[in-house]
């Protein structure tokens, strides 16, 4: 910590090792083989010395110095062609697209209903998330020396032992034969770039002995590149008894892959070898473990039949993998939008809605303590342009609890005013940290909900900067109040990803409630908004 407050060298881009060489990787594009480079107009562009390396359809630029390499690196792929490169279109970038797709599916939790209860009133609609970029500020790094029959990486990988087995998998070395150290980098709350940057260097390393190797992607290969936070798409269908609440619940969901880390995914420079390790058989992160896909899909409400149908796509447009919260943020979404639909079908407030049908004690003192805190009152009429919104959920149904309430206010834009939490950790050590966690998840939330979606044209990715992939700016963040309820008798409970579905939820919700009318795909964007209210 003194050191980061000080401004010394301590982050991976900050590392200086003797005699090393600046490298740039020229990236292959999805199914592509490469057909020719040329080398003299790279040169050009680079204007000092610079080496090549290839091998397979893997090319790297290598030279000792890095302004030489980063010109070339992107000029490069102005004068290296490619065969058979995958196109993309914009509708892939729909979630929607995934209910037409393969995929591989099972059921979770009760039967399907009888006929005698699918006479009941029935309520049906699906809610969306895109494709998210982990957009970390500062784009992945790693150093790298193949000497005397060892490698030695230096990575900012979330997991240096999975790390090790994949590049020996990679690189058919042993092992033992490997040395992976961590060296802290931008964080990313999840697997971004930072594992294929370490394969990158590792390659380039192993094919030039004795020379360290630094590889620093481009912000442009970052957005490209790295793993997705996957779309979903998520259908809620729920029989209703005479008072409107549900008696029977189906959540129906459609998602790629929710990990792809080294050992369940292979690295991306591996792809673009000669001979590359076999792929992994696509598989979600287990339900014992949380869940990806299916993370928070069971609603923690009485409802006396619940199920889980979970589709899984195992052939995205892009590669995905975990980012914060996995599947939690677009299930909570999907079930505390629902809940406010239902509530309106109903004619009853929300909260009271949700307490009614909400038997666990500690839920209850947090959706009471939010709605006192935010000074909730009931029969606000909707579509004045100005909106509040409640979500409330259990990260994973076990960690901590936390209900939020979002105001805003919605003309061709949202602008938000007021977040509220109220959470449930248990017992916290450091109070101040726990609510930075939980702030931090409200932000980054909130960026997702209003602005974040991977965009696709042509040969890949075209939201490549942050004009094209906008994230939520510090004049846009809302007064953030946060209270953690008393709980210094039970045991402490993550709050790291807590308040990420409630808050996606509570600013739905509060649009829902401006507007007088409902957006259920994400993001909420100007154009979906004006789209919406042309429809009313």
């Amino acid at each position: 910590m003194p050191a980061k407050i000080f401004g010394q060298s301590i982050f991976i881009h900050d590392m200086v090792l003797d005699g090393m060489r600046h490298a740039r990787v020229v990236r292959q594009p999805r199914g592509a083989t490469l057909q020719s480079v040329d080398e003299q107009a790279i040169r050009r562009a680079a204007g000092g010395p610079i080496e090549f390396v290839r091998y397979g359809n893997f090319l790297a630029i290598v030279g000792t110095d890095e302004a030489a390499v980063e010109a070339a690196g992107a000029a490069a792929p102005n004068h290296v062609a490619w065969q058979g490169v995958e196109q993309l279109s914009p509708q892939q970038q729909e979630a929607a697209w995934l209910l037409q797709r393969p995929s591989i599916d099972r059921l979770a939790g009760a039967p399907e209903p009888s006929a005698a209860i699918r006479g009941q009133e029935r309520f049906e609609a699906t809610y969306t998330r895109p494709h998210l970029a982990h957009a970390s500020i500062a784009p992945s790094c790693a150093l790298a020396v193949y000497r005397d029959g060892h490698l030695t990486v230096w990575t900012h990988s979330q997991g240096v032992f999975p790390l090790r087995a994949a590049l020996a998998r990679m690189l058919a070395l042993e092992p033992a034969a490997i040395s992976v150290r961590h060296v802290q980098g931008p964080g990313c709350y999840g697997h971004n770039g930072a594992d294929d940057a370490a394969a990158d260097a590792a390659v380039i390393a192993f094919r030039m002995p004795g020379r360290p190797i630094r590889v620093r992607w481009r912000r442009q290969e970052e957005f490209a590149f790295e793993p997705m936070g996957p779309a979903m798409a998520v259908k809620v269908r729920a029989l209703l008894d005479a008072a409107g609440r549900p008696i029977d619940w189906t959540a129906e969901i459609w998602s790629g892959v929710h990990s792809a880390r080294p050992g369940s995914g292979n690295l991306l420079a591996a792809e673009a070898l000669p001979n590359p390790p076999p792929a992994p058989k696509p598989a979600d992160v287990p339900d014992s473990h949380g869940g990806g896909a299916t993370r928070n899909s069971d609603p923690l409400y009485d409802i006396p039949a619940k199920r889980i149908i979970h589709h899984l796509v195992p052939e995205t447009p892009v590669r995905t993998s975990a980012l914060r919260g996995l599947g939690a943020m677009p299930n909570v979404f999907a079930i505390e939008c629902c809940m406010d639909e239902l509530a309106e079908r109903a004619r009853q407030d929300p909260i009271q809605y949700r307490l009614a049908q909400l038997s666990d004690a500690r839920a209850r003192k947090v959706i009471e303590r939010v709605a006192e805190m935010a000074g909730w009152k009931a029969g606000l009429p909707a579509g004045s342009g100005r909106g509040r919104g409640i979500g409330f959920a259990r990260y994973k149904n076990r960690a901590a609890y936390a209900a939020v309430v979002a105001e805003l206010e919605v003309e061709e834009t949202i602008r938000l005013l007021r977040l509220w939490c109220a959470a449930d950790a248990g017992l916290v050590v450091n109070p101040d940290g726990a609510i930075n966690q939980l702030e931090g998840g409200i932000i980054q939330s909130a960026s997702w909900v209003l602005k974040e979606q991977v965009r696709f044209e042509g040969g890949g990715i075209s939201s490549l900067d942050w004009d094209s992939y906008p994230v939520l700016r510090f004049s846009e963040v809302p007064e953030i109040r946060v209270e953690l309820v008393d709980s210094a008798t039970d045991v402490p409970l993550g709050v790291g990803e807590a308040t990420v579905g409630p808050t996606a939820a509570a600013i739905g919700n509060a649009v829902s409630h401006a507007l007088g009318a409902r957006i259920r795909d994400l993001p909420l964007t100007r154009e979906r908004i004006m789209a919406t209210l042309l429809k009313e």
